[in-house]
């Protein structure tokens, strides 16, 4: 089932070159450029405190967004490029890509995970330990799924969740072509303390020197 998309909210930019970019900047504002499907390039403009918001929250560059520009259709874009000031690392510039429901996407879905109640290594004191709190995914435009579930019924200790054990969404892949480690029920720590003094007692009666010798 397709996630609900989030809204970027830009405004048409009067007039293009670095005359027009400048002056956006002044005002504010992050000049950039739309491109794409099968309408002329569209130059536009976001506020820069908007940007950078949305920017440092993350994965900016791997979201799917819904454009809404007055005067104009709502349309999905995926950013290609952010621009940065080379001094302060700040944005400068921005690209982004008309896409069609049919284009193929690389995003980052996370991963929940239920049933904890279910698994018999976490009522034992196991750990869930996520390596993976969300998975790169090769999807299709028009049904990105909202995320990825992990079922966690009857797994004990020890026991670990690759992706081939995940039912993906219909129409998606994995970008990594490997049969990756989402997560894994780990021993408790006082559990894996007592195994490590095991062992190192152990050794040590091993390696013990025999005193009649």
């Amino acid at each position: 089932m397709a996630g609900e998309i989030p809204d970027l909210v830009a405004q048409e930019r009067a007039g293009t070159g670095k005359g027009a970019a400048r002056a956006a900047r002044r005002a504010g504002m992050v000049p950039g450029i739309v491109y794409g499907g099968d309408n002329d390039p569209l130059p536009i403009q976001i506020p820069f405190n908007d940007l950078l918001k949305k920017l440092k929250a993350g994965r900016f560059l791997a979201t799917l967004w819904n454009l809404k520009v007055e005067g104009h259709e709502d349309v999905r874009v995926i950013c290609r490029n952010v621009q940065r000031d080379v001094v302060k690392d700040l944005p400068t510039h921005l690209d982004l890509m008309r896409l069609r429901r049919t284009s193929r996407v690389n995003l980052h879905v996370p991963v929940e995970f239920i049933n904890e109640d279910e698994a018999p290594g976490l009522k034992k004191g196991g750990v869930l330990a996520v390596v993976r709190a969300d998975v790169e995914l090769n999807v299709v435009a028009g049904d990105i799924p909202e995320k990825l579930v992990v079922d966690l019924a009857g797994l004990q200790i020890g026991d670990t969740v690759t992706i081939s054990s995940v039912e993906l969404p219909q129409g998606s892949k994995p970008v990594i072509d490997r049969d990756f480690v989402i997560a894994n029920i780990s021993a408790p720590t006082g559990l894996r303390a007592d195994d490590e003094e095991e062992v190192e007692e152990t050794v040590a009666t091993e390696v013990e020197p025999d005193p009649e010798a």
